[in-house]
């Protein structure tokens, strides 16, 4: 026992080691200037749909949407913005790319993945929570359909670190932030583009994030140690929370991904599952997923899958999973279900919080003040 408990130290101390003497997968960003910011703003608006385009989406069934469904129907529909956040080590960013470039292959809008102001696809697990939980609320206040976050490694803990923030766990009030000029705004709220009435950053609720290994020897990192005691804690700042982990994993398992200490709970009314991974995948690789575009088979695979019921899954690492071709697909198609499924959800709610507002407007009676007569 002492051995196996001195081998997991030196294993743990070397992997630090190496993760501090790593490169950064980071991006030097930098704003537009402001003239060209408010010209580039007016790109990003509340879906602008015909009526007809309307009552095809709302004819939708989110828990069923097909590729016919994304081809005729939502491919002429804008598409909550994806907040994807890769790992730390340089270059785990590529594996992100990999996943964006496979989220545009089966349709989804690059527009809605790609950062206005340098055309990439990720952010970094190192940018500030902050910044990144404010610009989730200016894309929520501008576009009316509610970010997604996808979270891989320490970008897992980071999707966590901003449902955190946005449930005002570390402070009451949150700054919204521009992507477009990459600055702090002076304010604390926005304008509800369902309701058309002012509310604060913090409190906003998201309606899918996921989170693929977080954990690990990187909860030691200096930048993971104010999650440390609550990173599988999912708060009511969103709807659905997924979770990822896979058996063996010493970078983003606890315990080596073994059991129940890898699962995330609610700690009110989220809806929260979990899924394990085949322990042969590597931890880096799992969002690299572009090279499941090249067979159609495939593709209809991944468009027609449905998950279980459980909240708790296990993906066996059988010959199927294990194929060149097919690996990291058990992953890639159940988020995939949950962005197309979150993509109609919001598309309607959207579509239905106008519609209570023609309502609303057609109902209030004008008064006017009777005419004098002429003897008046």
């Amino acid at each position: 026992m002492n051995q196996k408990l001195s081998l997991f130290r030196i294993l743990t101390f070397s992997t630090l080691l190496l993760l501090s003497l790593c490169g950064c997968a980071t991006y030097k960003r930098s704003g537009l200037p402001p003239d060209q910011a408010r010209v580039m703003e007016q790109k990003f608006h509340p879906p602008l749909l015909s009526p007809a385009l309307e009552d095809k989406i709302l004819a939708l069934d989110p828990l069923q949407v097909s590729e016919k469904d994304i081809r005729d129907v939502l491919s002429h529909a804008p598409a909550p913005r994806i907040i994807n956040i890769h790992g730390g080590i340089y270059p785990v960013h590529r594996r992100m790319i990999s996943f964006s470039e496979f989220l545009i292959g089966m349709g989804y809008p690059a527009f809605s993945i790609t950062n206005a102001t340098d055309g990439t696809y990720t952010f970094s697990c190192y940018e500030s929570s902050d910044l990144v939980a404010g610009m989730i609320a200016w894309y929520y206040e501008k576009e009316g359909l509610r970010p997604i976050i996808v979270g891989h490694s320490q970008g897992g803990f980071q999707a966590v670190k901003i449902l955190q923030k946005l449930a005002g766990h570390d402070a009451k009030q949150m700054a919204v932030w521009n992507p477009l000029t990459w600055k702090r705004e002076n304010r604390y709220d926005i304008t509800d583009p369902l309701a058309g009435e002012k509310r604060p950053v913090v409190g906003l609720r998201l309606g899918y994030v996921t989170s693929m290994g977080a954990g690990g020897v990187t909860r030691f990192l200096p930048n993971q140690w104010d999650m440390a005691f609550r990173l599988r804690s999912i708060p009511d700042s969103v709807e659905e929370f997924t979770g990822f982990y896979k058996f063996r994993d010493l970078l983003g398992g606890d315990l080596w991904g073994y059991g129940s200490m890898n699962y995330f709970h609610a700690n009110g009314k989220a809806k929260v599952r979990n899924i394990e991974l085949p322990a042969p995948w590597k931890h880096g690789a799992v969002p690299d997923t572009k090279h499941l575009l090249k067979e159609q088979k495939v593709v209809d695979q991944i468009n027609a899958y449905v998950p279980p019921p459980e909240d708790t899954i296990h993906i066996p690492a059988n010959e199927e999973n294990m194929k060149p071709e097919t690996r990291n697909l058990a992953w890639a198609e159940d988020v995939w279900y949950s962005i197309k499924k979150h993509w109609v959800i919001d598309l309607q709610r959207a579509i239905r919080a106008r519609h209570g507002r023609m309502e609303k407007t057609s109902n209030v009676k004008i008064e006017t003040p009777p005419s004098k007569t002429a003897n008046e």
